[in-house]
């Protein structure tokens, strides 16, 4: 698929302009280079994901973006950390990895809402039960950004536009190529990574 021409953040903007760049590079001065594309790594030792998630939920900030039902991809941070060890290795002379991307998931889109309240749970938190229209969260977004440039804040709006899109769509892709290419296989499984996830909660509650 072809790069968007409109992007809700620079987040993703420049992370597709660094891997333009990248693969573009390939073969440039005797470089090989491909390209990862991990959705939503999670898992142990988190300090993004999870403990932004749990702190909202703590502070009843927390809300059901759209219906409930949008499935999402992730990749739990071994199986992540694992496939860049298999593209470093496929990058040979005449390899088929050489100037590629690829989508890095677990291969299980899970519901966004039910993985969601499944991680509170291991917390020991409630799970969201109340909702907000994805029309109303993504004006809300566009809302929060604008008056945030107004004032020159830096900090992070409590929602945008991206926020929003990625709690209330689905998002979720084919790793056919890199099984294929890389021999990517998703060693541990969102269950298994879950009950990982659990025990260390329990262990460890001031991490999330």
């Amino acid at each position: 698929m072809p790069y968007p021409t409109r992007w809700l953040a620079h987040y993703p903007h420049t992370k597709a302009i660094a891997e333009k760049m990248v693969l573009e590079a390939n073969g440039q001065h005797h470089l090989l280079t491909c390209a990862l594309r991990p959705h939503l790594i999670w898992g142990l030792r988190d300090q993004h994901l999870i403990p932004r998630l749990l702190d909202r939920a703590r502070k009843g900030q927390l809300r059901r973006v759209g219906a409930g039902q949008n499935l999402i991809d992730a990749v739990y941070v071994e199986n992540a950390a694992a496939a860049h060890l298999l593209a470093a290795d496929a990058l040979q002379p005449d390899s088929p990895a050489c100037g590629k991307a690829y989508f890095i998931t677990n291969g299980e889109p899970v519901n966004c809402w039910d993985w969601i309240n499944e991680i509170l749970v291991l917390a020991g938190l409630a799970p969201v039960n109340r909702g907000v229209p994805l029309p109303v969260a993504y004006a809300a977004g566009a809302a929060m950004e604008g008056l945030w440039t107004l004032l020159r804040r830096t900090d992070e709006p409590r929602m945008t536009r991206f926020l929003a899109a990625q709690l209330g769509t689905a998002h979720y892709f084919n790793i056919a190529a890199a099984r294929r290419d890389l021999g990517y296989v998703p060693q541990i499984s969102m269950a298994e990574g879950m009950k990982k996830l659990g025990a260390w909660l329990r262990a460890a509650p001031a991490h999330g």
